[in-house]
């Protein structure tokens, strides 16, 4: 299992590189990612990012529930974003969002829709595909994490709210707002 980094790391905030083979080490690489996602249970980890487990790479996974199959996206690209039900009396709709890398911290983010997605899968076949709701939000969470992009400053750019959680004494999360 590979180790969860927490900001300020500074590999989560740097660039990325494209993966131009894929070869036992980046396959043995992804089972490390995918046993470490599985792991996060506090919160339940929804995507995990190569650089939040200290690679500088283009690779991220995703599992929206906890009976999905984990998704590998290799050398993501957005290639089409629509804003559907993204908006409720026109403002946009934010939902909120957290990090492994980042534990206790929540924040209101509006994200696309619908996306399309051109990425590689771990055999190396080409995808183009659309995804919609949950899992397009993921997938663009993620695909900021290898732009060095942590999704508080989407909150900050939204002009959005930051969050604390914390346990109580029956263990449930209370937050409580981040003054900015």
């Amino acid at each position: 299992m590979l180790k969860i980094l927490s900001a300020p790391n500074p590999v989560l905030s740097g660039e990325t590189k494209s993966i131009s083979k894929i070869d036992k080490d980046i396959l043995d690489f992804i089972e490390g990612m995918k046993e470490s996602l599985e792991n996060a249970t506090d919160p339940v980890g929804v995507g995990l990012a190569a650089p939040q487990v200290g690679r500088s790479l283009k690779i991220f996974i995703a599992k929206p529930s906890v009976k999905s199959k984990i998704s590998v996206f290799i050398n993501p690209k957005i290639i089409k974003k629509t804003s559907l039900q993204n908006t409720k009396n026109g403002e946009k709709i934010k939902k909120l969002e957290g990090c492994l890398s980042l534990p206790d911290i929540w924040g209101e983010v509006s994200r696309y829709d619908e996306i399309s997605l051109e990425f590689l899968n771990e055999n190396g076949i080409v995808h183009n595909k659309k995804f919609k709701g949950f899992l397009a939000t993921i997938i663009q969470h993620e695909i900021d994490h290898l732009n060095g992009v942590l999704f508080p400053k989407r909150v900050l750019e939204q002009k959005g709210t930051l969050y604390k959680s914390e346990k109580d004494e029956k263990g449930q999360d209370v937050f409580e707002e981040l003054k900015i």
